[in-house]
């Protein structure tokens, strides 16, 4: 079976205030794309604003991270929200970071909700729709989970649509992310095997087995989170492994 193309992205400026989450500095020398949090689970507009500088100063191309205005629960609690509400939630995030693109001469590239939006989104039509409507709204693609209402949406409103798997988290038997606060430490060796798994042979490692990768995916950006334990080597870990599979297929 021939590899799938891959990029490595990141959850990044994630702090608030003095309060620091991650090593940004490192990780954005380990990424292709980094997902800037917007300022309602983290981030702030100073953070925002360095988070991009050391984005453009990497190579590594913004998307915006928006979340479900919940900064003590950091993005991972769900809520109740309609899909019109949802959309204004996401503009009003994505605009600020755009700002601070524009200031440092770059361009958005893709948007991707986080935690608890995350799964809202991949399971409810009308909140997925209101998501992707805001990345056709300033002309960029969509991320998020292959084979859920992500993909569908992004098909029926014409926007590219970014597959992402993850390095550092559990898929249950039905192959659905599981979406948790806090992130457990996952030691290397599992994380090489599941993404070795997934670029050589498009299977998706779950807690009891593996289910192969959604029809119609060609590429897929795989995502390391900057809070998990051990977020740095496991990034290295990841691109090393990226850059040698993408490498075979040039």
């Amino acid at each position: 079976m021939t590899p799938i193309r891959a990029t490595v992205n990141c959850d990044m400026g994630e702090g608030y205030s003095l309060y620091k989450m991650g090593d940004d500095e490192a990780l954005m020398k380990t990424i292709h794309l980094a997902n800037v949090a917007c300022g309602f689970h983290a981030s702030d507009f100073s953070i925002m604003n360095e988070t991009v500088r050391l984005a453009k100063a990497n190579d590594v191309l913004v998307g915006a991270h928006p979340s479900l205005p919940d900064r003590q629960g950091f993005g991972r609690r769900e809520m109740a929200m309609e899909p019109d509400e949802l959309a204004s939630c996401f503009i009003y995030q994505v605009g600020a970071l755009t700002g601070f693109l524009v200031a440092h001469g770059l361009t958005l590239n893709h948007i991707k909700p986080h935690g608890a939006v995350y799964g809202m989104t991949a399971r409810d039509p009308a909140l997925a729709r209101a998501a992707v409507g805001v990345a056709k709204t300033f002309g960029v693609p969509f991320m998020g989970l292959a084979g859920t209402c992500h993909q569908s949406a992004a098909e029926e409103l014409g926007v590219r649509f970014i597959a992402e798997w993850f390095a550092d988290l559990d898929y249950s038997p039905e192959g659905r992310l599981i979406i948790t606060k806090k992130h457990d430490p996952v030691p290397l060796s599992v994380v090489k095997d599941r993404v070795t798994r997934l670029l050589e042979e498009q299977q998706i490692t779950t807690t009891s087995g593996h289910l192969p990768l959604a029809p119609g995916v060609s590429e897929v950006s795989i995502c390391c989170h900057s809070d998990t334990p051990g977020a740095v080597e496991i990034a290295k870990t990841v691109k090393a492994l990226v850059d040698a599979s993408n490498a075979r297929l040039a």
